[in-house]
């Protein structure tokens, strides 16, 4: 049995007549965490909505869990957690109802108690009854993070998901998904910008580069640049980005 929770191939997409993704393979296995990095506009963004199924490609296959995300998205779905962005939270709704919803969607009967924990943990237990409307920016963040834990996902999707956590908030969440990948719980796949996350936290390190991945850094390369002097994975994407050192 494969042990892969997302694998793309050969996909394109785009908005309309504007192609975005070109011939992007991709795979993610459980117990590794990935971080896309790349510029505005590079479309990480595009390939996330892809993988969580708010916009078809043009060609190409996603696999989630073995699902296609096309043509059994259901099946695939349920295998997924996707940190909703929180502009895109539901302002009329409390923390809690939002919980609820979510965990009905999934067919929960109960709202995971690792989740709750979390959420004590975050110091969100104050704001679970008020609306997302009077939330903070990161306590939005925080709250479609906990959306995405509910039902022990495969496979864990965040978009620039650090975005807006105080530092204390931060560590909390990156610890507690580095334990849940380190446990073989799931895959997590983050976009970001944020390249001391991206080196310090995860397994490998993918580039985006106008809708193709140019390059990857793998478990090893990762462990020798955290280990350089010479400005670790910062020096190294900036000489790939500045010196136009990418494949054509």
């Amino acid at each position: 049995m494969s042990d892969a929770v997302l694998e793309i191939s050969a996909l394109r997409a785009g908005y309309g007549e504007r192609a975005v993704l070109r011939d992007v393979d991709l795979r993610l296995a459980r117990g590794e965490w990935l971080a896309l990095l790349g510029a505005n506009g590079s479309g990480k963004s595009t390939l996330l909505d892809v993988c969580v199924g708010r916009l078809a490609p043009a060609s190409g296959t996603v696999r989630i869990g073995g699902h296609s995300i096309l043509t059994d998205a259901v099946a695939a779905k349920a295998k997924l957690g996707y940190a909703v962005a929180p502009e895109r939270l539901p302002p009329l709704l409390s923390a809690r109802e939002c919980l609820a919803v979510h965990a009905a969607a999934k067919r929960l009967a109960t709202i995971d108690a690792d989740v709750l924990e979390l959420a004590e943990a975050l110091r969100l237990a104050p704001w679970l009854d008020d609306a997302v409307a009077l939330m903070s920016y990161g306590t939005r963040q925080k709250l479609g993070v906990l959306l995405a834990l509910l039902g022990q996902p495969e496979l864990i999707v965040l978009d620039e998901t650090f975005n807006g956590l105080d530092p204390a908030s931060g560590l909390l969440l990156k610890r507690h998904l580095r334990a849940r990948v380190d446990a073989g719980r799931c895959g997590v796949l983050l976009a970001t910008h944020a390249i001391d996350i991206a080196e310090h936290w995860t397994d490998r390190v993918s580039l985006l580069h106008e809708g193709r991945l140019v390059h990857e850094w793998p478990r090893e390369e990762l462990a020798r640049l955290r280990a350089s002097r010479d400005g670790g994975l910062e020096a190294a994407l900036a000489e790939r980005l500045i010196a136009g050192n990418l494949p054509d």
